[in-house]
């Protein structure tokens, strides 16, 4: 009897194609180690999160985890289910609360507190007007957790104005940073003794990481995963499997002249940024 061909599922994609690349790689003793470890991932939750600034780490991070282990964790100040939408918050100095109950929203299940959450070999930190909320409120919960648990981790990283949870935590000073460019002014208030990089896509500086706005999150995680792991094999396999070209340049953000951030180089093509990874 014939079985119909089974479909070619992303699974399938990255299993089948990882083994014809890894060959052609060279990687270093750090990265070979790494393949084995199981890398256990705490990202934070908010009211008012960025859904990008999550979601599209995650793809990334759970295609890889297809052939190199690792766990999540979702935390937040309280487990259960968090919304993207924002609460009511001041987002003009001098202007009343703007209610944002009509925009649409999805929610995440924050599988851990702050107190709960599990060791952690890499945190990171999203973006979203839920930050603003925090700084309205005084909020200083992920500021505490990123202290509680800043020398045990291996990476901590970033995206959009997240940072701006890192800047207030005091783990930035004297570090090179960038944030999202639209909200360039209000983030970078908050890190006088942080070296922010106003042209960057991302920056590291040691075991830091961050990304300029939203989708630069997803970037920045393909030179993070490939900096861990080495690029050549599953990582750029990956990309090409859920079709997305990276920006690969981090010391060029173009989205910096877009919203006129000062120090950005006008000067720049603002194209031929991004290709498929490999061609």
């Amino acid at each position: 009897m014939l079985f119909p061909k089974p479909p070619l599922t992303l699974l399938t994609l990255l299993l089948t194609t990882a083994d014809l690349t890894l060959s052609t790689s060279s990687p270093s003793p750090s990265q070979l180690s790494n393949r084995s470890k199981k890398f256990s991932i705490g990202i934070v939750l908010f009211p008012g999160f960025e859904p990008l600034d999550v979601i599209g780490p995650f793809e990334i991070l759970q295609s890889v985890s297809a052939y190199y282990p690792q766990t999540i964790s979702f935390i937040a100040s309280q487990t259960g289910s968090i919304t993207s939408r924002a609460p009511p918050h001041v987002m003009v100095p001098g202007q009343p609360p703007v209610n944002l109950d009509h925009l649409i929203s999805v929610s995440l299940t924050a599988t851990h507190t702050f107190a709960t959450a599990p060791p952690l070999d890499i945190l990171l930190i999203p973006g979203g007007m839920g930050n603003m909320v925090l700084v309205e409120n005084n909020d200083t919960s992920i500021e505490s957790f990123i202290n509680s648990r800043y020398k045990s981790l291996s990476y901590l990283l970033s995206v959009c104005t997240g940072s701006v949870s890192l800047a207030r935590s005091g783990v930035l000073k004297n570090k090179k940073a960038t944030t999202n460019k639209s909200f360039w002014g209000w983030v970078t208030q908050f890190g006088k003794d942080v070296k922010w990089v106003p042209a960057a896509r991302w920056t590291q500086d040691g075991k830091i990481w961050t990304s300029s706005g939203v989708a630069a999150g997803m970037d920045m995680t393909y030179a993070f995963l490939s900096k861990v792991y080495g690029r050549v094999g599953v990582v750029d396999n990956v990309m090409n499997a859920i079709e997305y070209a990276p920006h690969t340049d981090p010391k060029w953000d173009p989205f910096s002249v877009v919203w006129d951030v000062p120090g950005a180089d006008p000067k720049r093509s603002l194209e031929s940024c991004v290709k498929p990874v490999g061609f």
